[in-house]
């Protein structure tokens, strides 16, 4: 081979390696696209300097994790869009219907706004406290003691005997036992499910103005 043929094959493989980076940058690397490289490459090699089979093998195997990874993460995605929707279909049946989930914060609807908490053990004194959006305190008063689990509902009273307005409000409660250790599990809000939220890639049921992760409900209450 003259030396004006091997100056031809470079400028070929030059000129071939630079269209394909092209479509690369503008597209994703299809298994053709890949093969059409690989030709090109046997194809417009330096007979003096041939392609090392060891790199030409490494490069056949990076491909072909490349191509593996493309393709998981494509079903992936697609799992993860058959889930969201089937999570959003069971929430449906959730709407029209009064739940309990796992939150402290819900709406003060007509004067009334529930909530729950559940102790694991006996406590010796029970103490809830209401607050509004700006983490004031509002109504403050005393709960039950008993192990298990307990409701509590408010009338929008507050403390200095004023009516809070319709909002959304945050209920805490410290129970503690003889000892002064907590035995408070977690504090549940109750209202009844209006719609369905799905915007942020999990299913929230709305209760009120506010929304709960489907997977927090921990009753359905008839």
């Amino acid at each position: 081979m003259t030396i004006s043929s091997v100056s031809s094959a470079y400028t070929t493989a030059s000129t071939s390696t630079t269209s394909s980076s092209a479509s690369s940058v503008s597209s994703t690397l299809s298994t053709s696209d890949f093969l059409t490289l690989i030709v090109s490459e046997l194809q417009n090699q330096n007979p003096l300097d041939p392609t090392d089979t060891t790199q030409f093998m490494n490069q056949l195997v990076s491909y072909a994790s490349y191509d593996q990874q493309q393709t998981m993460n494509t079903n992936l995605s697609a799992l993860v869009t058959s889930m969201n929707s089937m999570l959003a279909g069971n929430g449906l049946g959730y709407i029209g219907q009064t739940v309990e989930a796992k939150g402290d914060t819900t709406t003060l609807q007509n004067g009334s706004a529930s909530w729950g908490y559940s102790l694991s053990s006996e406590a010796a004194s029970t103490t809830i406290t209401v607050s509004d959006q700006d983490g004031n305190t509002v109504w403050t008063g005393s709960g039950e003691t008993s192990s298990g689990s307990h409701t509590f509902t408010w009338d929008g009273t507050t403390s200095s005997g004023g009516t809070a307005p319709d909002g959304d409000y945050t209920v805490s409660v410290a129970a503690t036992n003889a000892s002064g250790t907590s035995v408070l599990d977690y504090t549940t809000v109750i209202g009844k499910v209006t719609g369905i939220d799905n915007t942020s890639g999990t299913t929230q049921l709305v209760v009120g103005d506010t929304t709960v992760p489907l997977a927090n409900v921990i009753n359905v209450k008839s």
